[in-house]
């Protein structure tokens, strides 16, 4: 990491300078052997443009280039003030990498935003072609005589492509001005800046010139008729044919052409326009060493020699995070699927990357500009992200992970936001105050509902055959049941974990639970930054886990699933984990769960949980589950799958009250009664709590709508079906 960290700034500088040095040559190489296509079907370059021009051109343009090296070379120096972090191309990882690199430089991650993405598509697409055609002129340009092959035919369609490609640039920037400053969309409107104009000036600028100047050259030129495949600049060069002044006018345009060009040099690395390199090359650098839910791994804190936990200074977040700051488009879409943002809350998470870059910016050693242009009023004092992110910022997050799943160039803004919880919490202990009931709960009880491990499994009180087991002993059962706290504590979700286990025991599954010597796994703790709670309660469980050679384990939690399956093995617990949606479906492709007379004649909505799609991308296993029962009418909320909005609790806010704003858990409660169902599904314990808190505020009853998890909607409609099959039996004996 270190012969990185120190190759990084050269290695930009270097490229840089290759780059200069091939243009500089070429000029030199044009001018030396001055090579001429004497084809009558051809162009020439640099026609009518003075020497002393043409000069100043292959003088200035490789001085802009090493220019922008230097000044790209300072951000790269700023990275390097990072961790580590393994990024590492691998046989392993290579593939993968390559696919993201494809998905953002074709432009897929930004097609999914339709609207937005076309727009880009027409800008991205159609510079890069202006640029090869820039490329493949000054290519031929250099080529003996025998070898020029930009002449005839060639010619032509290298011609019309051009044109092509200038139409598309010019529709594609004539539609990103209406969107920001006619449309005005409110995630792109809150962000506007100068900056944004001088932009879109200096590309509409390089568009426009480009088709005078060659408007004026071909009318200069007499109207040769093979130009007409320049379908844009031949019609516009007829408006001027036959003035006195084309000379005159098509030296000016080309001047102004290339001022332009000179002013995208100069702006590139200064402005967000220098996302066209950092953007791909995160994009490229997505796959990393852990799992897409886990956090950050910590060493062990009991023995650790480390002085300061967590993030408040750009020293401690990783180089990778630091290039995110710079790789942000300042596009927004983060900002409009946040939960905490769109019911009032003080997060914008495209404001947390912005912040922690206008610290690194103002704090480097040299100094470069913010990711985007700041007010003068603003000042950073100090190295610390506190500087301009307030920890209510930071607390108002529910971990969802909306804004990482929806960035369409793949900055991992959690991370950020965990890693200063982690300071804010173990440095600090600056967190609500109902979250430090929640820590003493975890401490002292074993889990955040504060209620004694004695009765975690009173719920089997009212079944048959559960077998409890206290982990001294090997574990005898296929499967071990982590019911989880939720599950075993909260009168709601003691139904889910009934309805569970009978369905096991339907399918003749072979499970036992811990009961009372079953821990909380530590995630509520951890997602707020506690990880000193976190490690001592997983530790527990682990030590158990191992003791007694678990191998196959249910959890009916998202998020026990997530923190059992993913982080975990980072303390050296390595087990076979699977949600209860997964296993449900397992169960009933297999045909171990009969659901032949199962029926639910009801409209059905299933709500997204966000630990079990976005952070372990488990969407359709819960919607096939609810989808194999007969008679049933499945529906989806307007926001779903991958833009599923949160239930408020994730992110240990479940433990946290909602000062500011709306409730998240009303909002979507409000969005999926929208949809007309008359049952609403879900399959997360966090998730049931507050879907069913948030529409019993809403004044609907049970009896109008029910919130269930999948498994209780999926015992019920057996039973039933069972009832309704047991009733037509007896009326045919009685026939």
């Amino acid at each position: 990491m270190d012969r990185k960290r120190i190759k990084g700034p050269a290695l930009v500088l270097i490229i840089g300078v290759a780059f200069a040095t091939v243009t500089a040559l070429s000029g030199i190489a044009g001018a030396v052997f001055q090579q001429h296509d004497d084809s009558p079907v051809a162009r020439e370059v640099f026609v009518g443009v003075p020497d002393a021009l043409e000069i100043a051109f292959y003088v200035l343009t490789p001085l802009l280039l090493v220019y922008g090296a230097v000044v790209f070379s300072q951000r790269v120096k700023n990275w390097t003030r990072g961790k580590p972090d393994n990024r590492a191309t691998t046989p392993e990882n290579v593939k993968r990498r390559l696919g993201d690199f494809r998905a953002g430089v074709y432009m897929q991650t930004l097609l999914r935003d339709p609207a937005a993405g076309v727009m880009h598509s027409l800008i991205y697409f159609s510079f890069l072609v202006l640029l090869a055609v820039t490329t493949i002129l000054e290519i031929d340009h250099q080529l003996p005589e025998g070898m020029k092959f930009l002449h005839g035919t060639v010619y032509q369609a290298y011609s019309f492509i051009g044109d092509a490609a200038g139409v598309a640039l010019l529709t594609g920037l004539v539609w990103a001005i209406v969107r920001r400053y006619v449309q005005r969309p409110y995630r792109i409107r809150i962000k506007t800046k100068p900056e944004h104009a001088v932009i879109l000036g200096v590309l509409l600028s390089i568009a426009v010139t480009g088709f005078f100047t060659e408007a004026f050259r071909i009318a200069d030129e007499g109207m040769p008729s093979f130009e007409k495949w320049s379908f844009v600049g031949y019609p516009l060069g007829l408006l001027f044919d036959g003035n006195t002044h084309l000379a005159g006018w098509h030296q000016a345009a080309w001047i102004v052409h290339v001022l332009s060009f000179f002013a995208f040099l100069v702006i590139l690395p200064v402005t967000m326009l220098r996302h066209m390199f950092t953007s791909p090359l995160n994009m490229y650098l997505r796959d990393r060493d852990r799992p897409k839910g886990a956090m950050k791994p910590m060493p062990n804190l009991m023995e650790t020699e480390l002085e300061s936990f967590g993030a408040s200074t750009v020293e401690d977040f990783t180089w990778k995070q630091l290039l995110d700051t710079d790789a942000c488009t300042m596009c927004g879409r983060c900002t409009a699927v946040c939960p905490a943002h769109a019911t009032g809350k003080p997060l914008d998470p495209r404001e947390i990357v912005l912040k922690t870059g206008e610290v690194m910016a103002a704090t480097g050693d040299p100094k470069v500009s913010p990711p985007i242009g700041v007010d003068s009023e603003i000042v950073v004092s100090a190295d610390s992200v506190f500087e301009r992110i307030t920890p209510e910022e930071v607390w108002a997050c529910t971990s969802c992970k909306a804004c990482d799943e929806n960035c369409p160039v793949n900055i991992e803004i959690l991370d950020k936001i965990l890693d200063m919880r982690r300071y804010l919490s173990l440095m600090e202990s600056n967190f609500p105050t109902e979250l430090g009931n929640a820590y003493r709960s975890m401490e002292n009880s074993g889990n955040p509902w504060g209620m004694s491990q004695g009765e975690r499994a009173d719920w089997a009180d009212k079944l048959e055959g559960i077998e409890i087991i206290d982990g001294t002993s090997p574990l005898e059962a296929e499967y071990l049941y982590w019911v989880g706290c939720a599950g075993s504590f909260d009168d709601k979700n003691k139904k889910v974990t009934q309805a569970m286990a009978q369905l096991l025991q339907r399918a003749d599954i072979s499970f036992a639970i811990l009961g009372p010597s079953e821990m909380c796994t530590g995630d509520p703790a951890r997602r707020s930054g506690n990880e000193y709670i976190f490690q001592m309660l997983a530790m527990q469980n682990i030590e158990t886990l191992n003791g007694m050679g678990a191998k196959k384990i249910i959890t009916q939690c998202p998020h026990c699933f997530n923190t059992l399956a993913n982080e975990y093995p980072q303390l050296g617990g390595h087990y076979e984990v699977v949600h209860h949606s997964q296993f449900l479906e397992w169960l009933i492709e297999q045909g171990k769960l009969d659901l032949s007379q199962a029926r639910l004649e009801e409209r059905v909505v299933y709500h997204d949980s966000c630990y079990l799609g976005r952070h372990n991308d488990v969407y359709l296993a819960p919607r096939k589950v609810i989808g194999s029962l007969g008679g049933i009418e499945v529906v989806e909320a307007q926001r779903n799958g991958t833009k599923g909005m949160c239930c408020g609790a994730g992110g240990a806010r479940m433990w946290m009250e909602e000062h500011t704003g709306k409730q998240v858990n009303v909002e979507r409660s409000q969005e999926l009664l929208a949809t007309g169902a008359t049952k609403i599904a879900v399959a997360c314990p966090f998730c049931y709590i507050m879907i069913d808190d948030g529409v019993k505020g809403q004044g609907v009853d049970e009896d109008e709508v029910k919130v269930a998890d999948i498994s209780m909607h999926i015992l019920d409609a057996i039973e039933r079906g069972e009832r309704e099959g047991s009733q037509i039996g007896a009326g045919a004996v009685d026939d």
